[in-house]
């Protein structure tokens, strides 16, 4: 079996990708340079594949060391806090908590400024990414739009936190949608979801006539629709608190709703899940649909 690499290989790696030099990268490390190279072929026969190009004019990561090195920054990350972490969390304290780039200016202040005991700890990352690590126990909790849409990993549940809804927003001066089978015609629109429905609503609205555009982030999206003055398509929850003087929000021409929820372990943080309902007010979203 294939042993799993140590702390010192992947610091190797990390100052190996830094330093684009195995000799460099030994100096950082004080270790000796053939100590270094013969640590390196170790690992590049563990993972049966090349993880540095190596020339005269030093060493660049190949595909898989960069993914090695991504990983490496991920496991030394957690190592690193591993102390503090573990005296917060025996004080009651302290709080991982992650979601999705687009959600994230809009949730963290909400519970910056409800939670003012706690010490939350902010993570963004996509969905998947962010249910591994509650998975894994180094997250207590991750808002996310798809845990309705995946399996989720053993040990972890999803709590609804409520239904948000797909919405015009309309900046000063922009006319509503026109009437019959295409009151978007002709109109560019930018939109944005944070599910999975990204191609079903961008073919919706080419139904409807729209010159569908797909903002990056619910954020990016009002700004495009705001400096060019046009309709655009996002959730509810993505101006909640912040419509300016004259803008307004419509229903959209089309139904379509999602739900926001949190994964935690399957013993949530006490202080946590009281707070839903509040969250749920402020981020402007309808009590979530109860199980069938």
């Amino acid at each position: 079996m294939t042993s799993s690499p140590s702390v010192e290989d992947l610091r190797l790696v990390l100052a190996i990708r830094r330093t684009g030099s195995v000799g460099t990268a030994a100096r950082e490390l004080r270790i000796a340079q053939p100590s270094a190279s013969q640590r390196l072929a170790r690992l590049e026969r563990a993972c049966e594949t090349q993880l540095f190009e190596r020339d005269t004019r030093g060493a660049r990561p190949t595909a898989a060391g960069t993914e090695l090195a991504r990983r490496a920054e991920h496991i030394l990350g957690h190592l690193e806090e591993v102390y503090g972490a573990t005296r917060s969390a025996a004080a009651g304290t302290r709080l991982v908590i992650g979601t999705f780039s687009s959600l994230a200016p809009i949730l963290f202040p909400i519970l910056d400024a409800e939670l003012t005991d706690i010490d939350i700890e902010q993570q963004v990352d996509h969905g998947q990414f962010l249910v591994e690590k509650v998975a894994e126990g180094t997250m207590d909790a991750a808002f996310i739009a798809i845990a309705d849409q995946m399996v989720l990993p053993r040990g972890t549940v999803a709590h609804p936190v409520g239904r948000d809804h797909l919405v015009l927003f309309v900046p000063p001066g922009v006319a509503l949608p026109g009437t019959g089978k295409q009151p978007l015609r002709e109109r560019d629109l930018p939109f944005s979801t944070y599910d999975r429905g990204i191609e079903e609503i961008r073919n919706r609205l080419i139904a409807l006539g729209a010159r569908a555009r797909r903002g990056v982030t619910l954020g990016t999206t009002v700004a495009m629709a705001r400096r060019r003055s046009q309709l655009a398509l996002v959730p509810r929850s993505a101006l909640a608190g912040e419509l300016r003087p004259g803008e307004q929000l419509v229903p959209a021409p089309f139904r379509y709703s999602l739900t926001l929820s949190v994964v935690t372990g399957t013993t949530p943080p006490p202080t946590f899940l009281p707070l839903l309902p509040q969250l749920r007010r402020s981020l402007n979203l309808t009590r979530p649909t109860p199980p069938r």
